[in-house]
């Protein structure tokens, strides 16, 4: 599932190819994953507004237009945006595909079909329930530990939670956890401050470190380009059951926690 380095990384694509690009049409082949406000229709708004610019809210990609509206899409768990050229074929599942008059094209595509690209208008506050942002000046070590006091929610839990943290998914909370030597399990109001102070600099390091090598692709997840990411080459913990630990040497384990996969070290991580 697409998270934040995955998600950056593919705006950072589009502002490189699709900014000041026009849409010609916009063809919607699956209605449910095309949303517009009430009385709009989806394709008939989209013709002929030109791409202003491209940014990132926690895990979800933003175009905006220069009617002062944005599309945003939520990938979900297999979701792409992908830039094409004239006579490139179709990725599989390619439900929405805005057409430029360069002939190149924007196709949002998802074969669980659990995405969704959304028209909201100039003044709608569409990410009221988003938390704050891991890169934004508001992430302090302060800030973190007045979020975890008096939680008994795990941490790892907390970390998933979009509400108060958003764009970190569970491939990067484990990592982040495991750089940090913090149990996921552990209750998040029984941290220390040094742990805390751990934890915020590993969260902050981990999701630059993944952006640098253009996400992670465990599953379906490519750039704007179609290219897979690199951050899978040299994950920790995620994914690597059984494998020893490149720490310490103990083999990682998975358990489930909030009905979540979780790999650890029971070692490092107590």
């Amino acid at each position: 599932m697409p998270e934040l380095p995955e998600v950056e990384t593919i705006v950072r694509g589009l502002a490189g190819t699709i900014v000041g690009k026009q849409i010609e049409r916009a063809v919607i082949r699956l209605a449910k994953i095309a949303i517009a406000p009430p009385g709009v229709a989806f394709s008939k708004a989209l013709r002929g507004e030109r791409i202003t610019g491209t940014r990132r809210r926690g895990k979800y990609a933003i175009v905006d237009l220069v009617s002062g509206r944005s599309l945003v899409t939520g990938l979900r768990m297999t979701g792409r945006l992908v830039v094409q050229k004239p006579g490139e074929e179709d990725f599989p599942g390619t439900h929405v595909v805005l057409w430029f008059t360069d002939g190149s094209r924007l196709s949002f595509a998802d074969l669980r079909t659990f995405g969704r690209m959304r028209l909201v208008e100039p003044a709608e506050v569409w990410d009221r329930d988003l938390g704050i942002e891991p890169f934004s000046s508001g992430f302090t070590p302060g800030a973190f530990m007045s979020m975890l006091a008096g939680r008994t929610t795990p941490i790892k839990a907390l970390l998933l939670d979009q509400r108060r943290i958003a764009g970190i998914g569970n491939i990067y909370a484990c990592e982040a956890l495991w750089e940090a030597r913090i149990r996921p399990s552990r209750p998040a109001k029984a941290l220390t401050k040094p742990a805390i102070r751990r934890l915020h600099l590993a969260i902050v390091d981990v999701l630059q470190r993944a952006i640098a090598l253009r996400g992670t692709s465990v599953d379906d997840y490519v750039d704007a380009a179609g290219l897979r990411g690199g951050f899978q080459n040299i994950l920790s913990v995620y994914g690597r059951l059984g494998q020893p630990c490149v720490r310490c040497g103990s083999p990682v384990v998975r358990t489930v926690l909030g009905q979540r996969g979780t790999w650890w070290c029971r070692r490092c991580q107590r």
